[in-house]
């Protein structure tokens, strides 16, 4: 999965300003589980998600792609039901399952109407899932198959090739380096085994936080989140990862590839997603190249030169500090033009920082669009995964706007001042001749 899909699995957090946010409500099970809780009689029904520490940054080397296999291969039975009996199940139940992994986490979770007779079953389906995964070998060669096809395609792709280049460069041996999905090498080596000890590393009580979003009360949701972690082996928190190293100096790496298009990715560590400048660079990045055909690197290389139909940026924080990118994709005769102007662009950023009237329309928008992003109990939840994966504030949505509201000017210079560098950046440039 490229970096700029999972960042847009991340990136959720804009906000308005007059908005009422969900009322959240929080606590601890004795084995240290936390559970995230919002009620919710709109609509009758729930959902139930399971997060744990256990995305693709814990990865044994070697079998990259395991945290991917342990997720995807959860519905492919239980010690007691089959995949087609699961399926079955769920359908008559008019139930949905879900499941995700990205760099930091790993989730299982599940819609169901919220009456008694076809939530319970629901979560005893969801329990079976998280507790007792039977990874058959037959699925799991299905699986294998299903991903050596997808990596033998990505490789006849530019912009996959400059995804894991750019993520390799600017990360090097550290877990963040990994590319999620592996590679030829790993998939084939990935066993059934493996799989069996990374669920029983990583999918237990400690390392788990549970959401629950709809038509319950709370004391139903307390039951609920007891039965789901009580039947979890209590296991041990995952270790802390390496911490995130900055770069020492600029790297810049050119691949021949036979494309017609040349994919340009320019960036470095950027930030936490508890870091206390994300306010800053939030907007600052809104206005430098988040904010579509208004942001300065549209305005530059788009509209005025013409040298790319797509430019961005973004920060994709992490619970270390995940990237920042800049990308681009130009003709391949334009590329050292279009390379150049977006470097020197993002110098002249952070030298003299935003426009007060770009740092007004940039407020405007962020905070104009927020309720949108939670009009629904599956957005809600995923903000409920967020807060709690990263144990952000409870108050978090409902600061969200004043915070936005608060950055300055000299926030923003200082902060793109003091975090990114063009002198420290790993810059590259995939297609025609390199």
């Amino acid at each position: 999965m490229g970096i700029k899909r999972l960042f847009l699995l991340i990136v959720l957090l804009a906000s308005s300003s007059v908005w009422a946010s969900p009322d959240i409500q929080h606590w601890t099970l004795k084995n240290g589980a936390r559970v995230y809780f919002v009620e919710s009689h709109e609509l009758p029904m729930v959902r139930v998600s399971m997060v744990f520490d256990a995305g693709s940054s814990r990865d044994q080397n070697g079998l990259e792609g395991q945290s991917m296999f342990a997720n995807h291969l959860l519905d492919e039975g239980t010690t007691e039901l089959g995949a087609d009996e699961i399926a079955a199940r769920l359908e008559g139940l008019g139930a949905e399952l879900s499941t995700s992994v990205d760099l930091d986490m790993a989730s299982v979770g599940i819609r169901s109407l919220s009456d008694k007779e076809k939530l319970a079953p629901a979560l005893d389906i969801l329990t079976q899932l998280v507790t007792r995964p039977a990874f058959p070998q037959a699925s799991l060669e299905r699986e294998r198959q299903r991903l050596l096809v997808g990596l033998e395609r990505a490789e006849q792709e530019p912009d996959d090739k400059a995804d894991k280049t750019f993520n390799k460069l600017v990360f090097g041996a550290h877990p963040y380096g990994r590319p999620s999905n592996g590679d030829k090498k790993s998939a084939k080596a990935i066993t059934r085994d493996d799989l069996v000890r990374f669920h029983q590393q990583y999918y237990v009580g400690a390392n788990a936080i549970v959401v629950i979003v709809g038509d319950v009360s709370k004391s139903r949701a307390k039951r609920i989140a007891r039965k789901l972690v009580g039947s979890l082996p209590a296991g041990s928190r995952a270790a802390p990862l390496p911490p995130v190293r900055d770069l020492a100096q600029a790297e810049t790496r050119r691949i021949v590839f036979p494309s017609t298009q040349t994919h340009i990715l320019m960036g470095m560590p950027g930030m936490r997603r508890s870091d206390p400048d994300y306010f800053p660079l939030y907007v600052g990045n809104y206005i430098l190249g988040g904010g579509g055909l208004v942001s300065r690197l549209s305005q530059e290389i788009r509209e005025k030169r013409g040298l790319s139909y797509s430019v961005y940026s973004y920060f994709y924080p992490l619970r270390d500090k995940g990237p920042f990118v800049m990308g681009l994709q130009t003709r391949n005769n334009q590329r050292d033009q279009a390379l150049k102007v977006m470097r020197d662009t993002l110098t002249t950023y952070i030298d003299k920082g935003p426009s007060e009237a770009e740092l007004e329309a940039a407020k405007k928008h962020i905070t104009g669009g927020f309720a949108l992003r939670l009009d629904s109990s599956g957005k809600i939840a995923g903000y409920l995964a967020v807060l709690g994966f990263y144990q952000l504030p409870l108050t978090y949505l409902d600061d969200f706007n004043q915070k936005i509201e608060a950055v300055t000017l000299e926030q923003v210079k200082d902060a793109f001042k003091r975090r990114i560098d063009p002198n420290r950046m790993v810059t590259v440039v995939v297609g025609g001749k390199g």
